[in-house]
């Protein structure tokens, strides 16, 4: 189960419930898949509403090898995430929002 206070998020992957969490070994691997730009462009990207689905499949990849998940973004690729792309852009956005919070905040 998934402790938001903890910064975590629950994402389901062929129904199976995984905890997502941006641990700063997963922000840094989220660095590099992101090739070009900074996790702020990210940040303003997804505040804008201007993130693809290539950053939303970074985040959800990142944040569930944070979890502990062991998987790749191929492997993703082929998961159903539960609720969709709707849900998956929700629970990136969620674990962004949630990785530079302070204690107390959303």
């Amino acid at each position: 189960m998934a402790n938001p206070y903890a910064g975590e998020v629950a994402i389901w992957l062929d129904g199976v419930s995984h905890t997502a969490k941006l641990t700063l070994g997963a922000l840094a691997e989220l660095e590099t898949a992101l090739e070009a730009g900074s996790l702020i462009d990210l940040v303003e990207r997804f505040e804008t509403g201007r993130f693809s689905t290539r950053d939303v499949l970074a985040l959800i990849v990142a944040g569930l090898r944070g979890g502990g998940w062991q998987g790749t973004a191929d492997q993703l690729r082929c998961v159903e995430i539960g609720g969709g792309p709707v849900e998956a852009a929700r629970a990136a956005a969620t674990l962004l929002a949630r990785a530079f919070a302070l204690p107390g905040e959303g």
